[in-house]
């Protein structure tokens, strides 16, 4: 796309849903304890946004971008589909990319129990979220009872989820909600198997855990299309995410090649038939 207002537009709602406009403070967490705006850490996709529609950052975003526009070049079929949306703030941005191009047939489906996560599988250790970060989390703790304030209280105003009237919310704000804006809500093992999708070209998993990650790679992605995209957004910085993808691609016999977005996501290509 060339320099244009549409690119404008992109480039301007990138900015907006990550939120480095108005520059919301972080939620401190074990591994960023500071609670003051950082607009690298921001554009990295490295802190938790206390207000910011998108956590995932500029590289993932500007990802998320190239791959459907390379659908779109190639004709790839089907939809695009983020099981795991927290805000919304990354499908906001796959409609808004559809809307710059024009295009009319094709759907942004929304996935998410939008209650939080599920209860911890027996995959996942019971008491952390990240099993491997045993150490910053201590010291998060010590951080936060110096500063009188409960971690538990901070992980849960991120971890708690965001309602689907909130992330239609969202959408309506950024004029972007309209029929080809779906949501799938429930968790994913009630959902998924069934869910209405017919043809994907690309699919984001941004479920963090093992059971959801399963669920979602053996539900959705033999609906993805030869030469679709899988965006796998913790598989670099959440070990049961990781082992998730290579358990699911061993029983289907495949093996892709992975490729790096940033500290935390990969993507691969679905081989063309």
């Amino acid at each position: 796309m060339a320099d244009s207002g549409a690119e404008m537009y992109l480039d301007l709602l990138k900015r907006a849903v990550v939120n480095t406009l108005y520059q919301d403070p972080p939620i401190p967490t074990p591994w960023r304890t500071e609670d003051t705006f950082d607009r690298a850490a921001r554009e990295l996709g490295r802190d938790w946004p206390s207000q910011a529609h998108s956590m995932i950052g500029f590289r993932r975003l500007e990802n998320l971008r190239a791959l459907l526009e390379s659908v779109l070049a190639d004709g790839v079929p089907g939809d695009v589909l983020e099981a795991g949306v927290a805000r919304g703030g990354a499908m906001v941005y796959a409609r808004g990319v559809l809307r710059a191009h024009g295009v009319t047939d094709r759907t942004v489906w929304l996935a998410d129990s939008f209650q939080g996560f599920p209860e911890p599988d027996e995959h996942q250790a019971p008491d952390t979220f990240h099993p491997e970060m045993a150490e910053d989390l201590l010291r998060f703790q010590e951080v936060m009872a110096e500063r009188a304030v409960s971690a538990d209280e901070l992980y849960g105003q991120f971890l708690v989820g965001t309602s689907e009237a909130e992330v239609r919310d969202t959408f309506d704000r950024y004029g972007l909600l309209d029929d080809q804006v779906r949501f799938i809500a429930g968790w994913f093992a009630d959902t998924l198997p069934a869910a209405p999708v017919e043809r994907l070209a690309v699919l984001r998993v941004d479920a963090d855990l093992y059971d959801s990650t399963q669920i979602a790679l053996e539900s959705l992605y033999p609906k993805v299309s030869p030469g679709g995209y899988v965006i796998i957004d913790d598989y670099q910085s959440v070990d049961q995410c990781r082992r998730a993808v290579h358990d699911y691609l061993k029983s289907v016999e495949e093996d892709p090649r992975l490729v790096t977005v940033d500290e935390d996501a990969v993507y691969w290509r679905k081989e063309r038939a």
